[in-house]
């Protein structure tokens, strides 16, 4: 993150004694990145966070991976893989490669059990439902379309006021997913020209210490393995914290699109950057403006990276039969644009309502057999003329 924030009670200086009214010590713990030198936080505990009565084994899957899939470009209806679990067990992998993973989930219950992802940050798009994320650094409110950011190692609880209709699109990042650096000027804050600023972000605020004995249940998936932790102490219990590593939400409303006198490419939706893919969105925007313009996207071929979109509202200009939770993949090698008629049928259109999110990779991505259950078997012929 861009800015330091500090919670509750710290001492004046970082690694000294920092003591409780009856003189025992509250426990540091140095949450750091990239091996000391990057961003950091400093957690002070009321006991230590190493105290755990037991490990054992978790069993978990979120599907297997489609062995002979072809590549071409493929529609699928995500809900059709909707299954019953929490927020995390609830998950479905559509997509993945070595540096992301990428998830749809329609939560139906609530869960006592702890979470923590230690191998990859997350993205979290709350896609419907409104609740609250609840992590070590307090406690944030979250509403649809709000985007959840959560570093690696964080632990954490999502919960929903209802769970009639929670839906929710997650990207796993196994590098550290960042505010794209032409954002942010030398010194970290976000330039004039950015589509979001720190006005839009919002972070955990602290709640009262939970310092309560017991048995308390961690599920931690490292990679794609699981194993369950029981705590001795429950774990959001920091008298105070400050830094610049924590989770944070940014909702998708608040993003200011970019316009131009023709159509501009893709990535000037960014929103989030990491290793070898980038997250963009597209949002409600007026359309371009030379007298000539055509809004619809030209016809292209990503000979280095492939594109998934997950559509979340509004008509796509480009594209029929597409509804909310549908995802798009369109792989690299093999062209792609809008179907017959959508190019004309834009000309002259003065703006769009459409709300979606859009992952780029720079390595090819593998699919699931949720995939090959999902798809739609025409998609492919969805560009032949009638």
């Amino acid at each position: 993150m861009p800015f330091y924030v500090k919670q509750g009670q710290v001492p004046p200086k970082r690694h000294i004694a920092f003591e409780k009214e009856n003189g025992e010590l509250y426990r540091e713990e140095l949450f750091s990145t990239h091996g000391f030198s990057n961003i950091y936080s400093n957690k002070y505990h009321h006991n230590m966070p190493t105290k755990a009565i037991d490990v054992k084994p978790y069993a978990l899957s979120h599907g297997e991976q489609w062995q002979d899939s072809l590549i071409q470009n493929y529609k699928l209806d995500s809900r059709q893989a909707d299954c019953q679990g929490n927020f995390f067990s609830a998950r479905n992998k559509i997509f993945f490669n070595n540096d992301v993973a990428m998830y749809t989930a329609k939560v139906t219950e609530p869960t006592n059990e702890f979470y923590r992802n230690a191998y990859a940050d997350e993205v979290v798009f709350i896609h419907e439902g409104e609740g609250q994320l609840l992590s070590e650094y307090g406690v944030i409110n979250t509403k649809k379309w709000d985007y959840l950011v959560i570093p690696r190692g964080t632990t954490y609880q999502l919960t929903f006021n209802d769970y009639q209709n929670v839906r929710l699109f997650v990207i796993e990042s196994s590098s550290m997913v960042e505010v794209p650096k032409h954002f942010r000027n030398e010194y970290g804050q976000m330039l004039e020209s950015a589509p979001y600023c720190e006005r839009d972000i919002r972070t955990p605020t602290l709640t009262d210490a939970v310092v309560e004995k017991g048995e308390f249940a961690l599920v931690c998936k490292f990679g794609e393995r699981y194993q369950q932790m029981l705590l001795q102490w429950h774990p959001f219990d920091l008298v105070g914290w400050d830094g610049c590593v924590y989770p944070w939400a940014f909702n998708i409303t608040e993003y200011a699109p970019k316009v131009g006198q023709i159509h501009l490419p893709p990535s000037e939706h960014l929103v989030f950057s990491a290793h070898n893919f980038v997250v963009c969105n597209f949002v409600p925007r007026p359309y371009d403006f030379h007298p000539k313009s055509i809004p619809a996207p030209y016809y292209h071929n990503n000979i280095d990276s492939d594109e998934v979109l997950y559509y979340v509202d509004g008509d796509f200009m480009s594209r029929t039969g597409i509804e909310a939770g549908y995802m798009t993949l369109h792989q690299k090698g093999v062209p792609h644009g809008p179907q017959p008629g959508r190019t004309e049928a834009s000309i002259g259109k003065t703006e769009t309502y459409e709300y979606a999110v859009m992952v780029d990779t720079f390595a090819p991505l593998n699919l699931t057999t949720h995939v090959k259950r999902c798809m739609s078997a025409d998609y492919n012929r969805s560009w032949l003329e009638n």
